[in-house]
């Protein structure tokens, strides 16, 4: 069965509900009118160091946690469908995906996994393959070391938190244009590590994109 009549399929029997507000909508992969107008398109310049470029698609605020909480916890059925969408049709209107040969998910340690039960990231890197028809590689790079959750610590220690965390497989990785892909940015010391994972590992370039990102409020 194709995938878009599976999902028509589910929707008859399981109506989608929008992710931040839980109005049923029509569409799949789409938030109710009203939040989408609420919902605010990153239009920042961050960068992440030795990345070609980095993408977002919303700024992390009170309107797009709710819509995270759902994705990070499985909750709604396909909170993933709708960021990894609307983060494929950001990274073809950049240009962005004529210079990626792979995607690799961030990863979760494997303590991480197992209690959470899935990949958040992973599910959005599957999307944004399936609709820009590039492969995903999830076993390109691991959580070796477990660390204390990124939210509980300032920038300084968040760098330290995942310093020696991540490894990687070069084998998978050498001479690739790699796509790295994360549900929230706030500091960027997770993809900055990443990146350089990666990148010592052999790949050509690395290009970061994540669904939300974090602005700083206007003092």
């Amino acid at each position: 069965m194709r995938f878009e009549t599976k999902r028509m399929l589910l929707h008859l029997f399981f109506p989608t509900r929008c992710h931040v507000c839980g109005e049923l909508i029509g569409s799949m992969d789409k938030f109710c009118n009203a939040c989408s107008e609420k919902l605010k398109m990153y239009e920042g310049n961050f960068s992440i160091e030795g990345a070609e470029s980095f993408t977002a698609v919303f700024e992390y605020d009170d309107t797009a946690k709710p819509a995270i909480f759902l994705l990070k916890n499985g909750i709604g059925g396909n909170a993933d469908y709708a960021f990894g969408s609307a983060l494929a049709e950001k990274l073809r209107s950049e240009g962005v995906t004529d210079n990626i040969d792979v995607i690799v998910p961030a990863p979760l340690h494997k303590k991480d996994k197992r209690k959470r039960g899935f990949n958040q990231s992973l599910l959005i890197a599957r999307e944004i393959g399936r609709r820009l028809n590039i492969p995903v590689e999830e076993k390109a790079v691991f959580k070796a070391r477990h660390t204390r959750a990124q939210k509980e610590l300032d920038r300084l220690k968040r760098t330290l938190n995942l310093k020696n965390a991540f490894t990687a497989d070069s084998k998978k990785l050498e001479g690739k244009r790699v796509l790295l892909v994360d549900d929230i940015c706030t500091t960027g010391s997770t993809l900055r590590e990443l990146t350089a994972v990666i990148k010592n590992s052999g790949a050509a370039s690395v290009h970061c994109a994540c669904c939300c990102k974090t602005v700083k409020k206007a003092q």
